[in-house]
């Protein structure tokens, strides 16, 4: 199938430039973002519809029409102690709030930018690829059961680095945080949202609904939804609890919700009968299994976790983007 082969191809691009490093012969492409394509009728603001998509792809959203009717739901466990030391280490470069949870969102964009079928929507009953890479995340200002708190969204490019991601994702959290005290533009179309009545409320989002279904949504209430992005991450760990098998709105564009817990110590023995002390995080992952086939979505997430038991690979640009199919 198209899917299939676009892992295989592009797992062959990765083998090519691990091996054209290691020989010193690897040199930085030119661009490290995703080529302009012109829109064509039938794309969406937020995404390009996928013309080459296999038959049996192309039915599935007719077939499972809503959200929670596809989803499937992921559990793994991922050892975190080069993630840790990572985390020290950039602590110590400067980067004073560096934590676990900026390896797991370069590690994620990372894998998008080697797997790009994971970035993919449905919308209208259409699979798109989507245009960028938006995380949605909520934010409190502390950790208190009646502390304000809001949604983020950060977009970040194909080629970026962890120490990018860190950038960009930091910046955005400081100016929500910062501006908590007064409303962001997505709190005032909340609140404006919640002024009317419960009837015509229901009616309002129907109407929101059909205007994104057929692909009508304003570009700037595409750009505040925390209900259209290429996925939602939340942290269970720091309210020190194990993670969740949180749900996917019908309402938007989301295929992808990841949960992680708290950070455990468990002691095992290597290879060669050594006892040492590992750390891991449990996380669990909800998905839209219309977007891609099971075979890849099962290498997007090897692959993710990979990158974030060996971050050090993150600290680098890629040398290739993927590009999703036509």
């Amino acid at each position: 199938m198209a899917n299939e082969k676009n892992v295989t191809s592009s797992a062959k691009t990765m083998t090519d430039n691990t091996a054209a490093k290691a020989n010193g012969s690897a040199t930085a492409p030119a661009s490290l973002t995703y080529r302009k394509r012109r829109r064509r009728l039938g794309d969406r603001k937020d995404g390009r519809k996928l013309r080459t998509i296999e038959p049996m792809h192309r039915l599935m959203p007719y077939i499972m029409a809503r959200r929670s009717d596809a989803l499937n739901t992921f559990y793994d466990r991922i050892e975190i102690s080069n993630a840790d030391e990572m985390c020290r280490r950039k602590i110590r470069e400067g980067k004073t709030s560096f934590g676990l949870l900026h390896v797991m969102l370069a590690a994620y964009v990372r894998t998008i930018s080697q797997r790009p079928g994971i970035n993919r929507f449905i919308s209208g009953q259409k699979i798109y690829a989507r245009n960028s890479i938006s995380v949605v995340m909520t934010v409190k200002k502390e950790l208190s059961l009646n502390a304000p708190e809001t949604v983020i969204k950060v977009d970040f490019a194909p080629g970026d680095t962890v120490d990018d991601v860190y950038e960009k994702f930091n910046t955005t959290v400081k100016a929500a945080i910062d501006s908590l005290d007064k409303p962001t533009a997505f709190d005032r179309l909340a609140k404006l949202l919640a002024f009317i009545p419960g009837v015509l409320l229901r009616w309002t989002v129907k109407f929101l609904n059909a205007l994104d279904y057929w692909g009508w949504l304003p570009k700037s209430l595409l750009q505040l939804s925390p209900f259209h992005g290429t996925m939602v991450i939340t942290s269970m760990g720091s309210l020190g609890i194990n993670p969740i098998y949180h749900h996917i709105y019908d309402f938007g564009n989301l295929p992808v919700f990841i949960s992680y817990g708290t950070k455990k110590s468990v002691y095992e023995y290597d290879r060669k009968g050594n006892l040492e002390k590992c750390r891991y995080i449990d996380i669990k992952a909800v998905t839209d299994e219309r977007i891609c086939d099971g075979h890849y979505f099962a290498s997007a997430f090897k692959l993710y976790k990979k990158f974030i038991e060996r971050p050090d690979a993150l600290e680098e640009p890629p040398l290739s983007v993927v590009e999703d199919i036509d």
